[in-house]
């Protein structure tokens, strides 16, 4: 289009630019105003090729614009920004007007621009705000126009003056003349301004005459600023034209002069006109002076004379003050070389000149302070570039008791000084460079002044330095200044801002000082200028602050701060300003936020720069960097420096030397670096600006992200450390700063995508979790003025409407603090719930903060023995730590789901449902699932019948809801913790509320939605934690099934009828899911057989869906015959059917047993509809696999043995999860018999040293010193002991009959005492004889002992292997860090007093040898009690024997100290049996497995044990497993077994397979070891043909057993192997 029709595509890139102007589109925001800076671009470039097009549509739409009526301050302000956003951009297109534009169009600009830009110039108000900044706008506009187009100009002007010729004094209209200050004039276009005039001059009015004279100096000053090289030639190479022109103006202005009036009106007119004659100057310096030029001589004098206050006429005194400021100003343009007279002239004036504007005492004012402060700054500024080395003026403006007038000058002349140097001899401001520490004063003082004059309470404290302090006077300090005071003192604060803005150095100079003096003056800046960036009350100045840091942390300001130590200033200075904004940022005490968020991102950018100048030297300054210690998921802080850290420790003040300015550091955090904080209070800032209801804020804050990763890559650079350590969550602030620059479709995309990240964050630091505490606390106030909306408004009078709107349109926050809020602004609401979002999406990482708080955690009872009671689970759910925020931001979004708010009711319910169940972090899922539980679980009364309220109802729905929705989001992270809360409660209370609703259409359609969350739920069955599934589904079968209707539904609305059959369709998509490998299991207590109930609980589901499948049948039937909307219902009825085919198939496959001959029939029914069905049955459940073994007469026999298999089932890690399991929940009355048949089940998979292992360990872990170990009456212990006894039978009967016979049979021992306590002595009986007896004794065991480790059992050298292994393991993970850096041999010694092969020798002695010597004949190893005496040898020897085995002496019984130098002689010796023993473990093939066969009593005992404890075991395997080491959870498996098993007491005796010899008796396991007939070939034979069975027992107690005949060929068998 551009190239075919350009004007029509130039006309509608006008239209655009007009239609997006904020007259017409409304207040701006971020994306208008983009769109309006390159609309005006556009137009920019277009005007370089089709000028007169731009130019004609801009001047039509400004046309427009100004003659628009307007209503409001709304739109008032949005006319002013438009006509500056217009005026703009006609000025850049006019700036780049072409060189070719032909005079039709120069014409045209003059006809129809010029007028419009006149009448900004021409209708300016005194104090209109806008009136102002909209004529130098215009004037910027004329400027342009006249560059080239000055001809149109002139002309216009031209015409004026020749119709002020011949006007009346009272109709002169002079604004036209006044064009003449605005317009471009270079040297040839003055001297045509200055002809025209001379030649009209006399002609005009005496109103048009004082018109020119202003009008003309203003015109000389355009050229001379704007073309100083041509006024300096006019000095080298003198222009007779332009010097006549002025001479012949000169003596017209002069004759014009007849009165003082006059005169004092002309005067700077004729200095002006005077410099443009440079040899008149010349020739009137001469003693000798023309007539013709002794005017101007006089003219000179009058001037001195009324410079001087001879003049008698203040007036003229004023009048020449004004025109000896334009010399002064006027000769700075000229080189001292080349005209040494006017500079001659301008000394002879400077002195008086000086003394009468710079009098303290006598300060000059003319009525109009504005102007006076222009000429001051004009003569200081002059002053400055003639002779930059006379301060004296300098000094008084520093002056304390100067008026703050002269302060104002300095600082702007200053400030003009730095940044108009466009002569080469003009001097630099290093020349005041001296003055930079009265200058920091003035601005402190000026600073002070000014916060306290705007009521402000600054949580800087700044002190005045010594060179303003001494000169004040305490009330002067006290007293607080007036609104006027107020006022000048904020303009000179903006200029001084400025000033530092323009030149940093200026007062970052301390020429002559130390270090700490240095960077104290520095910080006193810095902490300055940081307090005025929040201060709303003064924006411009606030804006102008933050530039002005900006400044100084440019590369070569930082260098200045401090150059004896820059680094550590730097981070000291530095991260007070960041901690300090970041802080009033969090508490959003600004309400342009987003624009110093912007600020901040640049200082990042900053000080990285710095760092990364300064990397290498960066060593330096380690004590301010911080690492993160990530290994336990903690913030804890390592320092990398003690002595440097605490130098670095913040205080309530900065280290400056005398200086005392300070920014107060956070409560409580003395001991941490000001840096850490800075970096903590930064990601707060970051963190809560996410939820801003403004993209800009967000997409500013998520960009800043990337500036911490850019730090820390830095500093991990100079540290060689993981940039992990300083930015724990790196990668996901990598992931938020990437997508910042992409584009985003609207702020509910882009909050999406930050809750997404916020759930990816994994490490809770500082900043994060104080970020999430701030927002909840915001949210909590901003949800009660919610809730109290619109009652909070009302009483609310104070708040202005406007104002109002625009703080609840900037941030939500403030309005919170003012007790108001309006839900009319829709960002109000909005922010409320993305702060909601952020909350739900980062509550996870805060709960990790708290140790894991509101997680499941299970307290096993193997804990030490002091403390270990019965079996008990300790669920330490929410309920126990609802005092914790986020326990209160879940307990209130519960209340907020059933909101009935009267407005915003909806909006927030539908919020809260999509945020919880789409957004939530799942480390948070375990607490909602138990707060929903709980909160369910009120909602029936103590018999358990339902409170069904209208409340109550909408709960269950939105909990529904929620769940389906956090079940269907497969969010990252969600598998993990799905699974560590049981849902089972919750959803059965879901079902049980839900099946009272009724019929209705909201029932009917809670209910479908129930059914589709069911089956969600199955979806993720294998990420759930089940306690009871079995049970749970069958339960969940029985429910849904009921809301089957089928043709039942005699409903005559057809919508009805239709959500009915949509309820249809979910139960039974449901129930599907529900019989996926269930097998069915009755209710218990039925009292009828488990066979018989299972096949009748089949018979009922499998009755039903057939009925419902013949429903089908004959609904399709009917739909077939009728057309129209009945076509949609069979569509329906068809899915139905599927579904129900699908159901039949899962119930039978799971159910063969039980169930196919309740079904085989249907195959020969004479339905053909029916057979068709079975057989589509039959063939699915063909097609999934079902396995027909169950039908076979040892499925049960087969269910036994995968359910040891199962309980023995080891785990990559060696781990054993349901054995493990069920020793952690088994209540401690029944630990001797789960250690029995542990140790069968696992002596027969050869698996019995993994379970020592797993078991041992536990127990050493759990231990509080060597001497605790297997003491109490621990599992551990009862498993040791167990295997002790069944494997060491044989050895001690070895070992110790011979010992024991000799000892009592034997007749030198008949009449020995052994009895040592002399208080238990018979008179007759010698202490020393029986002393030396029992040592006899002892010895003699002792060494028999010692010497028998070569008969040592096989299996019990494996038990003390493991034992001495896993002491040795657990013992070396306990020591401590240091202890393992220093790689001593002897850790486990210095951890505790004996070495871990000590616990082996004390638990055998103490478990297994010594209880057999003590009691021989409970034992079976004599066949009666030996004698009372020998019984109290025998006790008494082994004290002995364990206190050598315990590795101590005696020293609590007096009696047996004598026997210490034998204990400890025998230290080594029982030390070396011990090792011989445990040292090394025998190969499992070599080992004897005599339990390699299990009895049924062992299969019945642990089938007992699983059912009554599975529901805690599924507790304690849901806070404790680990998905990826164990697989999948062997608790479903072990459910499903247990589920076809049935309860025990359910068990038939009939069919239990027996795979060995039978004996329930303890002394089983003994029999077969002493008679080892594991070992004959004729037991393995006959274990391998598996056909004998045990049923029952007989009268005398003893086991009954069966045998199947024809699984033995007739040829094998014989009597021999039968009566085996």
């Amino acid at each position: 289009m551009a190239a075919h029709k350009p004007v029509e595509w130039v006309q509608a890139v006008v239209n655009r630019f007009d239609e997006q102007l904020p007259i017409k589109a409304g207040q701006q925001n971020t994306h208008t105003k983009v769109s309006t800076e390159h609309n005006k671009e556009c137009l920019i470039n277009i005007s370089k090729y089709k000028f007169s097009l731009v130019i004609s549509g801009l001047t039509n739409i400004l046309k427009n614009v100004n003659n628009m009526r307007i209503f409001g301050e709304t739109a008032e302000k949005n006319l002013y920004l438009s006509q500056l956003i217009i005026l703009d951009t006609l000025e850049k297109c006019l700036a780049g007007q072409p060189k070719d534009t032909m005079r039709l169009d120069e014409t045209m600009l003059v006809k129809q621009l010029l007028p419009e830009i006149c009448h900004f110039i021409h209708t300016y108000r005194e104090g209109n705000q806008h009136a102002a900044e909209l004529r130098n706008s215009a004037s910027g506009v004329l400027f342009s126009l006249s560059c080239n187009n000055f001809n149109a100009v002139f002309s216009r002007i031209s015409t004026r003056l020749q119709e002020l010729t011949v006007c009346s004094e009272d109709n002169a209209d002079v604004h036209d003349i006044e064009l003449l200050q605005y317009i471009s004039v270079d040297c040839s276009k003055l001297k045509r301004l200055l002809q025209e005039t001379v030649f009209k001059f006399k002609a005009l009015k005496k109103v048009a005459q004082l018109a020119v004279i202003n009008s003309l100096e203003k015109a000389f000053w355009n050229w001379v600023e704007n073309y100083p090289d041509e006024f300096t030639k006019l000095y080298q190479t003198p222009q007779t034209d332009m010097a006549d022109c002025a001479e012949k103006l000169f003596d017209l202005v002069d004759g014009f002069a007849e009165s003082t009036k006059r005169k004092a009106a002309v005067w700077p007119l004729q200095i002006i006109l005077l410099v443009l004659c440079p040899e008149i100057i010349q020739d009137i310096a001469k003693d000798v002076v023309e007539e013709t030029k002794m005017n101007k001589k006089l003219f000179l004098d009058n001037l001195r004379k009324a410079l001087a206050g001879h003049s008698g006429s203040r007036q003229l005194t004023e009048s020449a003050a004004i025109a000896c400021v334009k010399l002064c100003k006027a000769s700075t343009y000229i080189n001292w070389e080349d005209n040494s007279v006017i500079f001659l002239l301008v000394q002879s004036m400077v002195v008086d000149l000086k003394n009468l504007l710079f009098n303290p005492s006598k300060p000059f004012s003319r009525g109009n302070q504005n102007a006076d402060v222009d000429l001051m700054i004009d003569c200081l500024v002059s002053c400055f570039r003639i002779n930059p080395h006379n301060n004296q003026h300098f000094k008084i403006c520093l002056a304390q008791n100067s008026p703050s007038t002269f302060h104002y000058v300095l600082v702007n002349s200053l400030h003009r000084i730095i940044t108009n140097s466009a002569l080469d001899w003009w001097p630099k401001i290093d020349a005041v460079y001296c003055h930079s520490m009265e200058l920091r004063s003035m601005f402190s003082e000026t600073l002070h002044k000014a916060i306290q004059g705007c009521g402000a309470h600054p949580a800087i404290r700044m002190t005045p330095s010594l060179t303003f302090k001494e000169k004040m006077t305490s009330l002067k300090f006290k007293e607080k200044p007036t609104d006027m005071e107020t006022r000048s003192y904020k303009f000179l604060l903006l200029s001084l801002v400025k000033l530092i803005h323009a030149d940093p150095k200026l007062l970052l100079c301390n020429p002559r000082k130390q270090g700490p003096e240095t960077q104290g003056s520095t910080a006193e800046l810095i902490t300055g200028l940081v307090q005025l960036v929040p201060q709303s009350s003064m924006p411009d100045i606030a804006q102008e602050a933050m530039e002005a840091l900006l400044v100084l942390h440019q590369l070569d300001s930082i260098d200045l701060w401090n150059p004896d130590a820059p680094i550590e200033t730097f981070w000291e200075i530095s991260s007070q300003m960041l901690f300090y904004i970041c802080k009033k940022l969090t508490s959003h005490q600004m309400l342009s936020s987003t624009e110093i968020l912007k600020w901040l991102r640049e200082i990042l950018i900053c000080r990285n720069k710095f760092l990364l100048k300064n990397k290498q030297s960066d060593r330096s300054s380690c004590h301010f960097l911080f690492l993160y210690d990530v290994s336990g998921g903690g913030t804890s802080q390592i320092s990398l420096d003690h002595e440097e850290m605490i130098r670095c420790t913040p205080g309530a003040t900065l280290r400056k030397g005398k200086g005392n300015s300070s920014i107060e550091s956070a409560a409580g955090c003395s001991g941490t670096p000001i840096c850490r904080q800075a970096q903590t209070k930064l990601e707060v800032a970051l963190y809560m600006f996410l939820w801003s209801p403004d993209i800009e804020a967000v997409l500013v804050a998520m960009s800043c992200f990337r500036h911490l990763c850019e730090e820390a890559d830095i500093r991990c650079g100079v540290d060689e450390v993981s940039v992990h350590n300083f930015l724990p969550n790196y990668n996901t602030f990598m992931e938020f700063a990437s997508v910042s620059n992409m584009m985003s479709t609207g702020r509910a995309a882009l909050q999406k995508r930050v809750m997404a990240l916020l759930r990816r964050i994994e490490h809770p630091t500082a900043g994060n979790t104080e970020a999430w505490e701030d927002t909840h606390a915001k949210w909590e106030q901003a949800t009660k003025l919610i809730l109290n909306y619109p009652k909070t408004k009302m009483e609310d009078g104070q708040v202005t409407e406007s104002l109002h709107k625009t703080i609840v349109k900037r941030r939500m926050s403030h309005v919170s603090g003012g007790g108001s809020i309006d839900l009319s602004d829709t960002d109000s609401l909005q922010e409320w719930i993305n702060m909601t979002g952020f909350l739900c999406a980062l509550g996870g990482v805060c709960l990790q903060h708290r140790s894991n708080a509101g997680l499941a955690t299970y307290s096993p009872p193997m804990g030490p023995v002091n403390e270990r009671k019965g079996s008990m689970i300790s669920m330490v759910s929410t309920e126990g730590n609802a005092e914790t925020p986020v326990s209160k931001f879940i307990d209130r979004l519960l209340t907020l789901m059933v909101c009935n708010h009267e407005k915003v009711g909806l909006q927030i319910r539908t919020n809260i449902k999509d945020l919880v169940g789409l957004e939530l972090s799942p480390a948070l899922y375990p607490m909602l699932f138990n707060k929903l539980k709980n909160t369910i679980s009120k909602f029936f009364d103590s018999q358990g019948q339902v409170l069904l309220t209208e409340t109550n109802t909408q709960f269950v729905e939105q909990t529904i809801a929620i769940m389906k929705n956090l079940l269907d989001n497969h969010t990252e992270g969600s598998s993990e913790h799905l699974g560590q809360a049981s849902i089972e409660t919750m959803m059965l209370n879901l079902v049980r509320y839900v099946r009272v609703l009724g019929n209705l259409v909201h029932a009917i359609q809670i209910k479908t939605k129930l059914c589709q969350l069911v089956e969600v739920m199955m979806e993720r069955r294998d990420d759930l934690s089940f306690c009871q599934e079995m049970k749970f589904r069958n339960k969940m079968v029985e429910y849904l099934t009921d809301w089957v209707m089928g043709t039942s539904n005699q409903a005559t609305d057809e919508d009805v009828k239709c959500l009915t059959r949509d309820l249809d369709q979910a139960s039974m998509e449901a129930v599907v899911s529900l019989l996926a490998g269930l097998p069915l299991q009755p209710e218990e207590g039925d009292g009828v057989e488990l066979m018989e109930a299972k096949s009748q609980l089949f018979l009922k589901y499998f009755t039903l869906f057939m009925n419902l499948l013949n429903d089908c049948s004959e609904v399709e039937d009917e739909s077939a015959q009728t057309g129209g909307r009945k076509r949609g219902m069979s569509r329906r009825l068809a899915s139905l059917r599927h579904c129900t085919v699908l159901a039949m198939s899962n119930l039978l496959n799971a159910n063969v047993d039980s169930g196919l001959m309740h079904s085989i029939g249907l195959g020969y029914h004479k339905d053909l509809q029916t057979r068709a069905t079975f057989m589509e049955v039959l063939t699915k459940i063909l097609q999934q696999g079902t396995e027909f073994d169950t039908l076979a007469e040892t499925v049960l026999a087969d269910r036994f043995e995968r359910l040891v298999e199962l309980v023995t089932m080891m785990g990559d890690q060696g781990e054993l999860p349901i054995a493990m399991a069920l020793a952690n929940v088994v209540p401690c009355s029944q630990w001797d018999e789960l250690a029995r048949v542990l140790v069968t089940l696992f002596d027969s998979r050869h698996l019995l040293y993994q379970l020592l292992w797993n078991m041992f360990s536990k127990e050493v872990e759990l231990a509080d010193s060597m001497q605790t170990l297997f003491r109490g009456n621990s599992l551990a212990s009862k498993i040791m002991t167990f295997c002790f006894k069944v494997y060491g039978a044989t050895y001690l009967q070895k070992l110790l009959e011979p010992l024991l016979r000799t000892v009592i049979t034997s007749s030198e021992w008949q009449h020995v005492s052994f009895e040592v306590d002399p208080t238990r002595l018979e008179p007759t009986e010698s202490l020393e004889e029986n002393q030396r007896s029992l040592l006899q004794m002892t010895e003699k065991f002792f060494h028999a002992i010692i010497n028998s480790s070569s008969e040592f059992p096989p299996q019990l050298r494996s038990v003390c292997h493991c034992l001495y292994q896993a002491t040795c393991h657990s013992l070396l993970n306990k020591a401590t860090v240091k202890e393992k850096k220093e790689n001593k041999k002897s850790v486990v010694s210095q951890r505790f007093p004996q070495n871990s092969i000590g616990a082996v020798g004390s638990a055998m002695f103490l478990r297994f040898i010594n209880p057999a010597i003590v009691s021989p004949y409970e034992a079976g190893i004599l066949d009666k009690k030996p004698p009372p005496r020998i019984e109290r040898g025998l006790k008494l020897m082994s004290k002995i024997l364990q206190s050598i085995a315990n590795h101590v002496l005696f020293t609590k019984e007096e009696h047996m100290r004598p026997f210490n130098d034998f204990v400890k002689s025998n230290f080594d010796a029982a030390r070396r049996f011990f090792l011989d023993i445990a040292s090394d473990c025998p190969a499992s093939d070599t080992v004897n497995h005599s339990l390699s066969f299990i009895s049924d009593g062992n299969v019945l005992a642990l089938h007992r044990l699983l059912w009554n404890n599975q529901e805690k075991i599924g507790q304690y395997l849901s806070s404790n497993r680990d998905h990826k080491a164990v697989g999948r959870r062997p608790f479903d498996k072990m459910a499903t077994l247990l589920a076809y098993l049935g309860p025990p007491e359910h068990k038939p005796v009939a069919d239990t397979h027996w795979s060995s010899l039978n004996l329930t008796s303890s002394k089983f396991e003994e029999f077969m070891t002493r008679h080892q007939v594991h070992e004959k070939e004729e037991f393995k034979a006959l274990k391998t043909l598996n056909i004998f069975y045990q049923a029952g027992t007989s009268k005398a107690g003893n086991p009954v057993f069966y045998y199947i005949a024809r699984r033995k060929r007739h040829q094998q068998r014989g009597s021999n192997s039968v009566s085996e």
